[in-house]
Formats: structure tokens, sequence, C-alpha cells
């Protein structure tokens, strides 16, 4: 039984400290802080009506570095699980460190002023975890995260090396409304109108954002536009899976979310630079996040499945083979379970497993790691009793795009 603390008050974290509050057996004492201590105070109400467990809430600035120490050394957890931004993952790495608290994410981290995301910021702190004798474990949500784990349990079990991986992510999910996006919606923007990028033959190959599209019929959602894009877990996978050949990221859009999106960048208005407006600087990207609906207020009127997976071709016992592994969540059934959405669903349930694992012992070490360098069975198992669950699909030949 341990105790931990989650930071950040999003629509994942209320997923997170609501599948923790169903296994109190594993977490006996939560304390979940934000910046805004009062949708903290909310999520503790809605765990305390579902499941009759009090949690603890705090204010925090994540950004500050003292203050972020302060609080941990208050609560005194043996985990910090970091739900909140990526720009804030270093700040509260460097007040674990100062702490002496292990350290959990699910997304790397993205500095403000840049709209690029990778490991290298967050893999330089190797040295000290290790030193410190602490672990801290990156992008353990769904992908990145689950993803990872899915081409682990393939390397362990079900193909002797892989040569190609297409990682697959649908929301077959539907609002209703014209355009809303279903994480934050600053980070959904940057990340979706970065260029594309892949791993072939040992470089990346870029392409111009949403510039190459497939077709593919998704199990549970049905046929959908999917296009390539650059996604974390391309870099962590091209370092731990040396050997594999090709290593491709899809995400599925909806033809009206591409319209709305094509619109706002053509008038600036997903732009990270700054610029004055009646006499003082803003963002734009920030302006719009504030104008689109919040993430965690959607979970009421989605509608539909997710579908996420990986397929990967290889050699098992020297004959080609191709497998596909995925999991399919409902929106509704989300809903109904934590009152968030299956976009928060997917997420801030593999958080939650991976933290237990962590306090529970199943996955340890000193430094900072990837999921993919991690035992995969212990998590899979978790996945199929926590509300994720997956299959394995023989596929009859390669992807042929």
């Amino acid at each position: 039984m341990s105790k931990v603390l989650v930071i950040g008050a999003g629509g994942v974290s209320s997923v997170a400290v609501h599948k923790m509050a169903m296994n109190a057996d594993i977490f006996s004492h939560i304390t979940l802080a934000s910046r805004t201590k009062s949708k903290c105070d909310a999520i503790a109400q809605s765990v305390k009506s579902r499941f009759g467990v009090d949690i603890d809430t705090a204010a925090i600035d994540a950004d500050d570095v003292t203050a972020t120490t302060a609080l941990i050394q208050k609560v005194q957890p043996e985990l910090v699980v970091n739900l909140a931004l990526p720009y804030q993952d270093l700040s509260i790495m460097d007040a674990c460190l100062a702490a002496g608290v292990d350290y959990l994410d699910t997304a790397n981290y993205e500095p403000r002023d840049e709209a690029k995301f990778e490991y290298k910021w967050q893999w330089a702190y190797q040295d000290r975890f290790k030193d410190a004798g602490l672990m801290a474990l990156l992008g353990s949500g769904f992908d990145p995260g689950v993803t990872s784990v899915f081409t682990t349990y393939i390397k362990k079990h079900l193909l002797d090396s892989i040569e190609t991986l297409d990682i697959l992510d649908c929301n077959g999910g539907d609002t209703g409304l014209p355009f809303a996006t279903n994480f934050n919606p600053e980070i959904n923007l940057r990340e979706v109108t970065a260029n594309s990028r892949h791993w072939e033959n040992g470089q990346w190959v870029e392409g111009p954002a949403l510039s190459h599209k497939q077709t593919f019929d998704f199990e549970g959602v049905g046929p959908k536009n999917m296009y390539l894009m650059y996604h974390e877990e391309l870099e962590s996978l091209a370092k731990f899976y040396p050997e594999i050949k090709r290593i491709r990221f899809w995400m599925t859009f909806g033809d009206s979310y591409l319209k709305h999106l094509e619109v706002l960048e053509n008038i600036g208005m997903t732009s990270i630079e700054p610029m004055q407006f009646q006499g003082r600087e803003i963002i734009p990207i920030e302006f719009l996040k504030a104008l689109l609906p919040e993430p965690a207020s959607l979970g009421p009127i989605t509608k539909g499945k997710t579908n996420i997976g990986v397929i990967a071709t290889g050699l098992k016992d020297g004959v080609k083979k191709t497998v596909y592994v995925n999991n399919i969540c409902d929106h509704e059934e989300a809903y109904a379970e934590t009152g968030n959405q299956a976009v928060s669903y997917t997420t801030g349930v593999p958080a939650m497993i991976g933290a237990a694992l962590m306090v529970t012992g199943q996955w340890k070490g000193d430094g900072v790691f990837n999921m993919e360098q991690l035992d995969p069975d212990p998590f899979m198992d978790m996945l199929n009793k926590h509300g994720l669950p997956w299959k394995v699909q023989d596929l009859d030949a390669p992807l042929d795009f």
C-alpha cells in the first residue's frame, strides 16, 4: 500500500485518480494537486461519490520547483505521477530529484517556445536519477505507452524479430460539435500541425504535415482516413529496437476537423509566436485554446469507440508473419465508469497501471526508463483487468502501403 502524489487535474488525471481509488489495496493514499484547486476538488468529489474514497487536494504551480519540492516533502509519496502539461516535465523531475521520490509521466517534454517534442531533454536526466537511486518512467499513457508495451510483447512472445512496425490510432468518437480536440487543445494542435516524420532504414524521413493519407478499416469503427504523423514513441522504439527497418505512426482525422484546422492555420491561429493585441502580448494558439471546448467536458456528449494498436511484420521460426495487437475502447462505457471520454480513459488507465507496477516493485530500476525497456507481461495483464482488454490477430499479409 502506497502514497502517491498526482499533479494535474484534466481528463487523464481524473481517470487515473478514479482508477487508483478503485485499487485501494495498491494506492492507500492519493493527493491530487494542480494550479486550480477547484478542479482537484471536483475530481475528489466524483471519486468520493462513486467509490467512497477520500483523496486530498492541493494547489501547486508545477513550474515552481521549490514549491513543488515542498509539496512532495509534505505529502511524502512513494511516487509522483505527472499528468500536468508536457512543458512542466523537467521542473517536476527536478522537484522529484530534490525530494528523493520516483517519477512517472505520460508524454515527453515540450519547450513552450518551440513546437518540438523529443526525449533528449529527459534522457539527459539518466545519470542524475541513477546516482540518486531513483526511477523515472517516461510515457506511461497509451501512445506513447501501451503501444510500446504492445511492441515489446510482440518481440517477447509473437515474433523472433520485427522488420516493420505501424502504430494505428483511431478515435471514432463523435461529439456532434463542429470542431473540438479530444485532449489539451494547445498540445493537440501543436502535434497535428508538425511535419510528419518516420523511421526508415536507419534514418528519419520527414514530410509536410498531414500530406500522406491511407484508409484502414478499424474494427468497431469502420473505414477511416488516417494520416502519417510524428509521435514520440517512434524515437524510443528506434533507439531500443534498432533492428526495425521502418516505424510509422498513423492517426485518423475527419474531414470536418481538417477543414477547420486548415482555416485556423491559414489565419495564424495555430501559431506559437507571440503577437501584439490591444496593447498586450498574446500567443494565438493559447487564445484559441481558451475558445475551444475543454476536453474534460466532452464526456457526456461523446459517442463511438477508439481503436489503437500496432501492426508488426517480422520472422517467427524463420517464416515471415504479420501480427496486429490492439484495444477497442467505448466512449460511453468509459464515461459511465469515470465521468471521462475514452481518449482520457485510454491514457489515464495506463498511467495508473505504470504507477501500480512501480509502487509494488514489479517495475523497478535506477535511472530514466521508457516503457519498452521493461517487462511487458505484468502491464499487459493489468490492461485486461482494468478496462483496456487487448487481443492479438494474425494478418494474412503486411500492410500494402
